[in-house]
């Protein structure tokens, strides 16, 4: 019998059993990370896990097991996302829409587009997205800790959601000004008194906290936050930055608990209000950080764990035709330049237009509704506006509603109709809080 049919047949007609696993996934000395300039990595700060859990369902509840992985990387895109999805799916047993994956998105990471490595390739370019070969190489061993996972997965009588407040961690990209002007500079660093000086502007200060328990003990938490996850990148050295190090330190204060920790909707909120980009800021945003992901768990409400729907809403995100993002374009900037970062943008945006050209093609949007939709886990793809997080709350004002970005993260910036054209329907996230969506 293999491990995956032993773990979904220990399950009763009624229980949930829950497994959580951890790999490697740091790249190579000389791997391109995904900075401002595309740099090849010189050195490690830092390893970089992916780390996740798989809940497997009563036998009775007609669900299949369901997996969320959350990745040191910036974006897993196109079809490098299907590997993932795909190679999880069979080693849980389960499907590929049953299988979230969320990067987290710090910037001196690996970037996943296997697509947009066969361009360069084909044109000759020298620049480098992914190494083929160590992405094949990651996922399984991704794959194969998830599969070893399952021979101790613990029973799961509870679950938990708490909140934690985060101060001065993140701030709007856009703020306005007393004489009416609005500005978008406020990056992850920011040395723009102004920018410091004004409002934190739109953005959600809470970590949300979703936990499973057997009785008192926590057997795992996944915590959220909208921040883009950045103090400061671009020297060469693979680095976790501040969450990776507020969720050792958490993961170190509760050893029998297994920590977790994914991005919210953080296409346009950034640390830059707090952060001017010194190394000695990091060590402080990953305190506050964590002292958010405390108080989550230490708020944390647990009531029995009854039940666990999978639905999903499937949406069309159209592809910018805006100057610098046609194909010809794209083309004319790999063949016409000799510079990493622009073979690296242009190779990844053709890899996307070859999918969404495609009149038929779609993004999965999951989401996990427990307890008749009492708590909820929303998956959204891309670097998603803050904005859709705050939405999906306001729309079940009485439930738990946790929002992840960087999901399938091809189609990049999703802003708000304010900032742009290529948004995603609120219906359809409003859809994943009720019934009805479909599976």
């Amino acid at each position: 019998m293999s491990t995956i049919s032993s773990a979904v047949d220990e399950n009763t007609d009624s229980e949930f059993r829950l497994a959580t696993f951890s790999a490697d996934v740091t790249p190579p000395i000389g791997h391109t990370l995904f900075t401002g300039r595309w740099r090849p990595a010189e050195g490690i700060e830092s390893r970089l896990e992916a780390r996740g859990f798989v809940l497997l369902p009563p036998r009775d509840s007609g669900e299949k097991p369901v997996v969320c992985c959350v990745v040191d990387w910036s974006e897993i895109r196109n079809e490098a996302y299907d590997r993932w999805r795909d190679a999880l799916a069979e080693a849980a047993g389960t499907t590929r829409e049953r299988v979230l994956v969320s990067a987290i998105h710090q910037h001196d990471t690996p970037l996943a587009d296997l697509e947009a490595q066969r361009i360069l390739e084909a044109a000759g370019s020298k620049h480098q997205v992914i190494d083929l070969e160590f992405h094949e190489t990651i996922v399984t061993r991704v794959a194969a800790a998830l599969t070893k996972s399952l021979t101790s997965a613990e029973t799961v009588t509870h679950l938990g959601t708490g909140r934690g407040r985060v101060e001065q961690v993140a701030s709007n990209r856009r703020y306005q000004l007393p004489d009416g002007t609005v500005h978008y500079n406020r990056m992850s660093s920011c040395k723009d008194l102004t920018a410091q000086r004004a409002p934190e502007g739109g953005i959600d200060p809470y970590v949300s906290a979703l936990s499973f328990w057997n009785g008192e003990r926590a057997l795992a938490v996944l915590s959220a936050y909208a921040t883009h996850p950045m103090s400061y990148y671009g020297t060469g050295l693979i680095s976790s930055d501040f969450p990776g190090i507020a969720r050792a330190s958490r993961q170190e204060a509760t050893p029998g608990t297994f920590q977790i920790y994914a991005s919210g909707c953080s296409g346009n909120v950034t640390a830059g209000k707090y952060n001017d980009g010194r190394p000695e800021n990091r060590p402080i945003l990953a305190k506050r950080l964590e002292n958010g992901m405390t108080a989550a768990l230490a708020s944390t409400k647990r009531v029995p764990l009854t039940s666990m729907v999978f639905r999903r809403e499937r949406v069309r995100l159209e592809p910018r035709e805006s100057k610098g993002f046609t194909v010809a374009e794209l083309k004319k900037e790999i063949a016409d330049t000799d510079d990493a970062r622009a073979h690296g943008m242009a190779a990844i945006g053709m890899s996307w237009r070859k999918r969404a050209d495609n009149p038929k093609h779609r993004i999965d949007l999951p989401a996990l509704r427990f307890n008749d939709g009492a708590a909820n886990l929303l998956l959204l793809p891309g670097e998603v506006y803050v904005e859709y997080q705050l939405a999906a709350q306001a729309m079940a004002p009485d439930a738990f509603v946790m929002t992840l970005g960087y999901g399938e993260s091809a189609p990049g910036y999703l802003p708000i109709e304010r900032a742009g054209p290529r948004t995603i329907p609120t219906s359809a996230i409003g859809a994943g809080l009720r019934r009805g969506w479909r599976s």
